[in-house]
């Protein structure tokens, strides 16, 4: 058993540390709710704005738009979205699995190739990459920090400036998709090129819903016009769902830490309390012992 010195020691070391996994919590909770609104009122719009260009894209036999113009894939960009600080669990290990389960699935014969390449939106993913020494194509660790449509939708435009000039032939996107505080999920969309929608069926007859509309400008131009909005209310969605779920992964964490912590001070006490006691009892038997011998 530890001196009463080393345990006293640890003590003050563990309540020093709930303090601070308390404090980190509180914050962490106070940022939360603020990115929660947030995310819950871009999510209906963005939502809906990619349902609308997904059913023109559908019905867009002309590929009147680079951005939906299927090509021969040869060149991967993966957008990896992660946060800039640590101790939130799993969050940035799961979304980083997720990265590269899917290049394994999808893009085998490119990863074997070399021709995989990843944007690390965070400082952690980056990090990651660095460590395993895969192609950073580039880093950007200023969106996660301060989050505003107009930094997302510039650097949105240089991916979608690169995907034109052919230094890429599809795009995916990696993050995690805030549901409440405790729970995060994970997602890969495709970025580029705009995915056609799914037909949508009706219910109990088995055929599709084919509903033709009269499009004023003409349908190419609506098309021309609204993707690069999409995409960057896209790439804005993901990040503000990152963040949200960064706030909520690390106030659990800190939860679970706070808990923790406050179970070892516990035991910590009981063992402070045995051993001071042992040694109380050590010092009378002591005293007892050389009263003994004085006697004799």
């Amino acid at each position: 058993m530890a001196n009463s010195k080393e345990i006293r020691t640890r003590l003050v070391s563990v309540a020093s540390t709930r303090q601070i996994t308390s404090a980190m919590k509180m914050v962490s909770a106070a940022k939360l709710k603020k990115a929660q609104d947030a995310v819950l009122q871009l999510r209906p719009y963005a939502q809906k704005l990619q349902e609308i260009l997904g059913s023109l894209s559908n019905s867009d036999n002309e590929g009147s738009s680079e951005f939906t113009r299927e090509r021969e894939i040869e060149k991967v960009l993966v957008i990896i979205v992660t946060s800039n600080r640590g101790l939130c669990g799993a969050f940035n290990v799961n979304v980083i699995k997720q990265a590269f389960q899917m290049v394994q699935e999808k893009y085998s014969n490119q990863l074997s190739n070399k021709k995989v390449s990843f944007i690390a939106i965070g400082k952690k993913g980056a990090d990651f990459l660095k460590r395993r020494n895969l192609p950073i194509y580039d880093l950007n660790t200023n969106l996660v920090d301060k989050v505003n449509f107009e930094n997302v939708s510039t650097y949105a435009s240089g991916i979608m400036a690169d995907y034109v000039e052919g230094k890429f032939d599809r795009v995916e996107l990696v993050y995690n998709q805030f549901k409440n505080a405790a729970v995060q999920i994970l997602r890969s969309e495709q970025y580029l090129p705009v995915a056609k929608a799914v037909e949508v069926k009706k219910v109990g007859s088995g055929t599709s819903t084919n509903i033709d509309f009269i499009f004023e400008p003409s349908k190419s131009q609506i098309i021309k016009e609204l993707i690069p909005k999409s995409l960057k209310i896209q790439l804005f969605k993901a990040v503000l769902d990152s963040v949200a779920s960064e706030h909520g992964a690390r106030m659990t964490a800190m939860h679970k830490a706070t808990d923790n912590a406050t179970d070892l001070l516990k035991e910590l006490r009981l063992q402070y309390n045995k051993a001071r006691q042992a040694a109380i009892t050590n010092e009378i038997l002591e005293i007892v012992a050389g009263a003994e011998a004085l006697k004799g």
